[in-house]
């Protein structure tokens, strides 16, 4: 859509030279398709573009896995791949290393195909965006909540907070940035990266807009996570110190969510996410109650992933001894 009332592009990160009327530009597929006057009262008057930010898309360390915003769902997608290839002295080895300890990262190829959009919007599209446009269905805000991601939040005058994606986003489009605040990445740390995971996705439609999209997760201490998306207006995550038995799941998804939190649109009535937020539930603390590996029920799609990460790594050892 074209934004006839923008005035300036300014190539900028500092969010002291935000003012009344201004936009982050990262990859631009929601600022270009919704137009200059769809994002409040007055419409846009400036785009501080990110584009010559040149941050480190990914960065993997002991510690977990530090997104900046600006990566894309393309770069994202391809990193269960590149942590096996071969790098700097030592850096390949290690790597390698942490992805065959982190289960988590099996969550990756799922949520980027949530998606269910083109290479063409992968390609532009950011994971910065996606949680600023906080939308219910937004796939890159299931993945951070879902392995308890933190956001690291810019202001003017240098001033930098951190908070948990969970708590980042508070409703259907709305966010905890205040006026000119910049996300500047996401952290996803070691400990839930390590745990067993389980996602389930449905929607309406075949390949439709998430109606419903659930992570679960099951830590090497028996402790159960279940980060709500898709279905709430916002994340809910619900905590156990052990794997729960079905009423209990169930009663505690009905104290987590309100029934006025449930989301109400085109792609889902609150009673149906409700009633599937219940099913997609069980199912996952049944896998996680399963041996690892084991077959399970799964409704929806996009699970198991289509590559696991001892295939991903067998690929790529045979292209190594193939060069």
């Amino acid at each position: 859509m074209d934004m006839n009332t923008i005035e300036a592009v300014v190539r900028t990160t500092d969010p002291a030279d935000w003012r009344d009327g201004d936009a982050w530009l990262a990859g631009g597929t929601v600022l270009f398709s919704y137009g200059s006057t769809a994002f409040g009262p007055e419409p846009l008057r400036r785009l501080l573009d990110l584009g010559s930010a040149g941050w480190q898309p990914v960065t993997v360390t002991a510690d977990g896995i530090e997104l900046a915003a600006t990566c894309t769902v393309a770069e994202l997608y391809a990193l269960p791949g590149t942590l096996f290839r071969a790098g700097p002295a030592g850096h390949a080895v290690e790597t390698e290393q942490h992805a065959q300890a982190w289960p988590g990262l099996d969550l990756i190829r799922p949520c980027c195909d949530s998606f269910v959009a083109s290479f063409k919007v992968w390609n532009m599209s950011t994971v910065g965006g996606n949680l600023c446009t906080s939308l219910p269905a937004g796939p890159m805000i299931s993945l951070s909540a879902g392995l308890d991601g933190t956001a690291t939040v810019l202001g003017p005058g240098d001033s930098r907070r951190e908070l948990p994606v969970a708590d980042f986003i508070t409703g259907d489009g709305q966010n905890a940035l205040a006026p000119g605040e910049l996300l500047r990445s996401v952290s996803l740390p070691a400990s839930a990266l390590s745990s067993r995971v389980a996602f389930r996705r449905l929607s309406l439609s075949n390949l439709g807009r998430s109606g419903v999209l659930l992570i679960g997760r099951l830590d090497g201490g028996g402790r159960f996570t279940l980060t709500v998306t898709a279905a709430t207006k916002r994340p809910v995550q619900l905590r156990f110190g052990s794997l729960p038995d079905a009423p209990e799941l169930g009663d505690g998804l009905e104290a987590a969510i309100p029934a006025g939190l449930y989301h109400d649109d085109i792609h889902g009535l609150p009673a149906w996410r409700r009633d599937v937020t219940h099913r997609l539930a069980e199912e996952i603390r049944v896998e996680l109650g399963l041996p690892a590996g084991a077959p399970a029920a799964v409704s929806g799609d996009f699970w198991p992933p289509q590559q696991t990460q001892q295939q991903t790594q067998q690929q790529t050892r045979q292209m190594k001894r193939g060069a």
